[in-house]
């Protein structure tokens, strides 16, 4: 079997994803604030025993969906073969999700939002038009946490990095438990001063796990 069709089995062969909990960080600076939240979360997480790990997009050489619908017959995105490729297997078997983004004019980054449209190739639609669709991550119990980062004070200055990634995991078929806005943090490394939010952060960890294991 090759990768090609490795990667088509794992995602038209659809097993119960485990009690496990998969970190995302959509920030492009290292060891930002926005590592510093998934990092809380993360640790919140591993205090139930979770096997918990994170991965920061920056990191993963991928790219955006190109719209070329393989995956509606491949069940998974094999018109591009990068980094994705390699983190499908990982959320397919991981209950829980972390999503982590800074805000970036209004929205999240760039970087999380091609994570999040690589997501497409879940889906299944039928031939009708406006066509129906679901999702094959639904009905097995998935979970998960956001948190987002914005300088600003005002929550309107967030704009829609929240729902950004709340929206589509839900429609994804994840229960979004719990969300985490964090306001006036803009210096490297500025929100490991804002003992609340971290506080938060690993509650909120905590939380998504304990809620895996109910």
């Amino acid at each position: 079997m090759n990768a090609r069709e490795h990667l088509i089995s794992k995602g038209t062969d659809l097993k119960p994803p485990q009690a496990r909990i998969l970190g995302i960080g959509g920030s492009p600076r290292k060891g930002g604030n926005s590592d510093t939240l998934l990092r809380s979360m993360i640790d919140g997480a591993r205090k139930h025993k979770v096997e918990t790990h994170g991965i920061h997009l920056r990191d993963v050489s991928f790219q955006g969906c190109v719209g070329c619908e393989k995956c509606r017959k491949d069940k998974i995105c094999t018109g591009l073969t990068d980094g994705m490729s390699f983190l499908y297997p990982d959320i397919l078997e991981s209950r829980g999700l972390i999503l982590v983004s800074p805000t970036h004019n209004y929205n999240i980054t760039a970087w999380m939002k091609a994570f999040i449209d690589r997501l497409y190739c879940f889906y299944n639609f039928n031939r009708e038009c406006p066509r129906g669709w679901s999702s094959r991550l639904a009905g097995q119990g998935r979970k998960a946490v956001i948190g987002a980062i914005c300088e600003q004070v005002d929550e309107r200055d967030m704009g829609f990095t929240v729902d950004a990634m709340r929206l589509p995991l839900e429609a994804l078929g994840y229960e979004v438990i719990g969300v985490l806005p964090v306001f006036r943090v803009f210096e490297k490394g500025k929100v490991k001063e804002d003992g609340e939010a971290l506080i938060r952060a690993e509650q909120l960890g905590s939380n998504l796990a304990d809620a895996l294991l109910r």
